[in-house]
């Protein structure tokens, strides 16, 4: 083994073995044997070199003499154009035994930081000129892999600017992409650096000015296109494995147009941080002017749509470079021109032929989703409008139809919209183009226009109208079995069958409307028999549906008849995580009697609850262990959060929320079975909680949730302070509140451990009332 001091200068010329590179490949080195890092790549058998995997299953731009090419002909590429093959080197036995005993050694427990950067630095420097062979060799790549990640800056950016010239090779190989990746992610640590800022962005701007002039190859490679991604992600400033920008989740994107989620790109939840824009804006337009001419080509390619995504998202926000970028992927021989004609008549066909394309459909979505609004306007009108059902019925078009919707900008537009697709609701249904109805729904609802229309439209659909309309929700939750049935009239709940995924979705953008919207959806889902609703409750989609229509204005007459059809069964449903939020759900809809009822079920189980990792936040957040204990004062408890949200709405609700709220929470036997001295307390405790109520909540939203841990907070101290002046009226006028004190003496009586007051606090303090909270209070 060579020694490497912090000051020696490690060579490959120390003690050569009779180690060659089949022996490193054939996994005889016992110090590779122990190497885990990047799993994902793995070793070619029977072959020397890595890249005769690549040859046999077609995943590499390498050929089998070594050269790169690409990875398949293009249909709209020309073939008979020059191309340009580089001829790889293979690694020589003296240098593979070299990094074969740097690895050991940087892989040891005995190196040191510093000592460890000197290895790495000097390592890289015996690599130079010999970096294309060294990066795209399966083993020594790790070895790179982990020099990158331990040298300084300078040594970092003398081997990127060393390999430079042939960094789109590295770029499209399986092991090479790894390094160049790597290479980039220690970039962006230094980027960081104000000292190391300038070096960076020389190092950056040498390999972009080497990858613009041929692009089209690096886009189109399966690993060349990660690389770019991430190169284009570096210059922005933005993680590089940010998912917002690399390939976006189709449940996230779902969630967007929805309007379950706020947009990605409106820069919520993405940290920025120091990036290379004047880079970024030179990269973007020299790879689009050099690939101009290969438009058709990244059109309806895989890895080429992937980068020109990223691009476009990376560019949000830029109308400049928009303007310059979108009418080039759309095909359009116009330049730039923002008086709203660049798209030619005779270029329409062409684009809606292509959204039939998976490439461009998806290309497509994102172009809809960052386009200015007068592009998007024009893109609307020339190319969408009289094509929306065609479009829609295709298996790929759907998807940009439903992005064009989404990201609908006013309400003309969604009225255009519904006048071409809302009577054909039912087509769409049967062709399996739900995802489009539900984009419609919900920009009708954000856009507050034509959502009675839709929801109509809908129950219409699914509902003849010659049939009952309590069907309506049972065949929406499992729409693909309604769907395919035969005979449609003679369609039954199925037993054991797990609800559709889009149809529960559009329940729950259905159940956000106003009520007067959908009787027809609260009348269906009010009637189910009581063991659908038991089993809609355990299914992850319906029970989101069922919390949907709790959370809606519908009244609290309609909201009960669902919850009481759940009784004898909360304490099953809180076992399941899915089922704990029904359950809170329920417990906020009914009255005082049936949350008593819920109470009671969940104390049945509350040992076996607790242990789950669910348990204890659903037993907390309803008051579990004080109903165990005091249930008297759990009842006043929510009486005294009744007062509060009723003084909220009647302050801050609509008409629409104050019409749906006339019905109280609180069982009204309670109060007749209690004395008038805690009756006159309670509403003393009341007038007190509704004026802190008005003072503190004027800056609060109106959701439901945080105005029921808002009130929860405003209960808890209110009671503290009533309790408190009680006692001081107590101590002070004896004679002339004999009746407080009688009721202050009752509530000692029910709890002797302690006074009132101290267990108030005490409570208070477990309940996780902070104490900046309680001093802003009583301010």
């Amino acid at each position: 083994m060579v020694s490497f001091g912090s000051k020696a200068l490690p060579s490959r010329r120390h003690k050569t073995h009779n180690l060659t590179e089949d022996n490193l490949m054939a996994g005889e080195d016992n110090s590779y044997g122990r190497r885990k890092k990047d799993t994902r790549r793995k070793a070619a058998k029977g072959h020397r070199e890595f890249e005769g995997d690549h040859r046999q299953k077609g995943l590499s731009g390498w050929g089998p003499d070594g050269t790169v090419k690409p990875e398949k002909p293009f249909k709209h590429k020309n073939t008979s154009e020059p191309k340009t093959y580089h001829l790889r080197k293979q690694v020589d036995p003296e240098m593979a035994k070299y990094f074969s005993e740097i690895a050991n050694v940087i892989e040891g427990k005995e190196v040191d930081l510093e000592e460890r950067s000197v290895i790495c630095g000097n390592a890289l420097e015996e690599a130079r000129g010999k970096e294309l062979e060294l990066a795209t060799d399966y083993i020594i790549s790790h070895t790179l892999q982990a020099l990158l990640e331990g040298c300084d800056v300078d040594h970092l950016c003398r081997f990127l600017q060393s390999c430079a010239k042939d960094f789109p090779y590295i770029a499209m190989d399986r092991s090479g992409s790894h390094v160049a990746e790597t290479a980039l992610k220690s970039l962006s640590l230094h980027l960081q650096d104000k000292e190391s800022y300038t070096l960076v962005e020389e190092t950056l701007a040498t390999i972009c000015k080497v990858i613009v002039v041929n692009p089209v190859d690096v886009m189109c490679n399966c690993y060349g296109s990660h690389v770019i991604r991430s190169l284009l992600c570096l210059c922005k400033g933005v993680p590089l494995d940010s998912p917002e920008f690399h390939a976006t989740k189709s449940s996230t994107v779902l969630a967007e147009r929805l309007n379950f989620r706020p947009p990605q790109l409106d820069g919520n939840g993405v940290l920025h941080q120091q990036g290379l824009p004047e880079l970024l804006k030179f990269f973007v337009l020299e790879m689009f002017k050099c690939a101009q001419k290969d438009i058709a080509i990244l059109q309806v390619e895989q890895y080429s749509s992937l980068v020109l995504q990223t691009v476009l998202k990376l560019l949000a926000g830029h109308d400049e470079e928009l303007w310059h970028i979108i009418p080039l992927l759309l095909g359009c021989k116009k330049k730039n021109s923002k008086e709203g004609n660049f798209i030619e008549i005779d270029e329409v066909r062409n684009i809606v032929d292509l959204m039939k394309e998976t490439a461009f459909s998806h290309l497509m979505e994102v172009i809809l989703e960052v386009a200015p609004e007068t592009l998007y306007d024009e893109i609307f009108t020339k190319v969408f409008r009289n094509s929306l059902f065609e479009v829609s019925s295709h298996h790929c078009g759907n998807f940009a139809v439903q992005a064009l919707v989404s990201h609908a900008r006013c309400q003309g537009q969604v009225e255009s919209i519904w006048e071409e697709l809302g009577p054909k609701f039912k087509d769409l249904l049967e062709m399996g183009r739900s995802g489009v109805i539900a984009s419609l729904l919900a920009a009708s609802q954000r856009l507050d226009t034509h959502a009675q229309k839709c929801c109509q439209a809908l129950a219409a659909a699914v509902c003849p109208a010659n049939e009952p309309p309590k069907c309506i929700v049972p065949r929406i939750l499992f729409l693909e079995s309604y769907l395919c049935c035969e005979d449609k009239s003679k369609w039954t709940w199925p037993r054991g069958v797990k609800m559709h995924v889009l149809g529960s979705l559009i329940l729950q953008t259905v159940f956000k409307c106003l009520s007067g919207f959908i009787q027809p959806y609260i009348s269906s889902i009010t009637s189910m028999e009581t063991d659908h609703v038991l089993e809609a409750a355990k299914d992850a989609g319906g029970a989101r549906v069922i919390e949907a229509f709790l959370s809606s204005n519908a009244s609290k007459k309609h909201k009960q008849r669902l919850v009481v059809k759940l009784r004898g069964h909360f304490g099953e449903l809180a076992m399941h995580p899915s089922g704990s939020f029904t359950v809170e759900k329920c417990f906020t809809a009914c009255n005082v009697s049936l949350r008593e009822t819920i109470m009671h079920e969940l104390l049945a189980v509350r040992t076996e609850l607790s242990k789950t990792k669910h348990g204890p936040h659903l037993l907390r957040r309803l008051d579990v262990d004080r109903f165990a204990a005091w249930p008297d004062q759990w009842r006043l408890k929510q009486s005294s959060k009744e007062s509060a949200y009723k003084d909220f709405y009647a302050t801050f609700g609509s008409k629409e929320t104050q019409s749906s709220k006339t019905d109280s929470f609180v069982d009204p036997s309670y109060h007749s079975s209690h004395p008038n001295s805690v009756k006159a307390m309670r509403k003393e405790i009341d007038q007190c909680l509704a004026s802190v109520t008005k003072l503190n909540v004027s800056g609060h939203k109106r959701h439901p949730e945080g105005a029921e841990q808002g009130s929860e907070k405003f209960s808890k101290q209110a009671l503290d302070e009533d309790v408190l002046k009680i006692k001081n009226k107590e101590s002070k006028k004896k004679k002339n509140y004999g009746s407080i004190e009688h009721a202050t003496a009752a509530a000692r009586d029910k709890e002797p451990s302690q006074s009132v007051d101290k267990m108030e606090k005490k409570r208070s303090r477990k309940d996780g009332l902070s104490k900046p909270f309680t001093k802003k209070l009583k301010v």
